[in-house]
């Protein structure tokens, strides 16, 4: 029985998906697991980079599904009892995914949990919080823009919060661990988010089903950030914005027009 399945979803970021499957396999993991690598058409050598692990399931897409639709294939195609969903942009240290597996356990409430995140200099990532609203979008929009100044009082208060365990509404999608059973519960990952979102949205499903959102600080996994997205950074924002709008029009039908109107007028 596999424990663990990874998937892996990979668009034009060849030398970040090099740096995550040698993590992986310079690290192996001492549980059974699989991995698997779903590739969204990508122009560069990203394919020619998954084929070079004999271990690893490559999965080419000819058309490029967005990150929910890429992650649901990958789930379609693997049978471990859990499933890490990883960017392409991480690096897994000896020992992450045992431990993930290990605190998931830990905690029979749980449906999902994600690591403590940070970037290649050690500095903690945002990657948890409360469910997306305007003000609590308000919010977290004012931290990173506080982080991005390095406000001493910003950094302090971002650096603190990673290190005791706890149950936001959501975990980020850079490194989640969920239960086969929970996922396939909610009918994995909701497609129409192309990129963005799609996380808070899972774990908003998930939490629909009584079932809690764990963030531990016993796993660190290294997130390089945003990789693929310099690689086409317009069509990026574009993706972001019908995300962002898509998940208003799900779960605040109400102000989903409002915000279609304030997107026009900025755009």
């Amino acid at each position: 029985m596999i424990d663990v399945s990874i998937i892996i979803v990979s668009f034009n970021a060849a030398g970040d998906l090099d740096r995550c499957l040698t993590s992986l396999h310079r690290n192996r993991p001492l549980i059974a697991h699989e991995i698997l690598v779903v590739d969204n058409a990508s122009s560069d050598d990203s394919l020619s980079v998954a084929r070079r692990w004999p271990d690893v399931k490559v999965i080419a897409s000819t058309a490029n599904l967005g990150f929910a639709a890429a992650v649901n294939t990958g789930i379609r195609s693997s049978s471990g009892e859990a499933v890490l969903l990883l960017n392409s942009d991480t690096i897994v240290p000896a020992e992450a995914v045992e431990g993930l597996l290990r605190e998931l356990r830990r905690h029979p409430g749980a449906a999902a949990l994600g690591p403590r995140l940070v970037d290649a200099s050690g500095r903690s990532e945002l990657s948890f919080g409360r469910m997306l609203t305007p003000i609590n979008e308000w919010r977290q929009k004012r931290t990173l823009r506080g982080l991005e100044r390095g406000d001493p009082a910003t950094v302090q208060r971002v650096e603190a919060l990673p290190h005791e365990e706890r149950w936001p509404d959501w975990v980020s999608g850079a490194c989640l661990l969920v239960w086969r059973s929970d996922a396939e519960a909610v009918g994995l990952l909701d497609e129409r988010f192309f990129m963005y979102t799609e996380d808070v949205d899972f774990c908003a499903s998930l939490r629909a089903r009584g079932r809690r959102i764990l963030f531990t600080p016993a796993v660190e996994v290294v997130h390089l950030r945003g990789r693929s997205v310099a690689a086409a950074p317009a069509t990026t924002a574009e993706a972001y914005r019908r995300s962002h709008l898509a998940f208003y029009q799900k779960h605040y039908p109400t102000l989903a027009g409002l915000l279609a109107v304030y997107k026009r007028l900025r755009s």
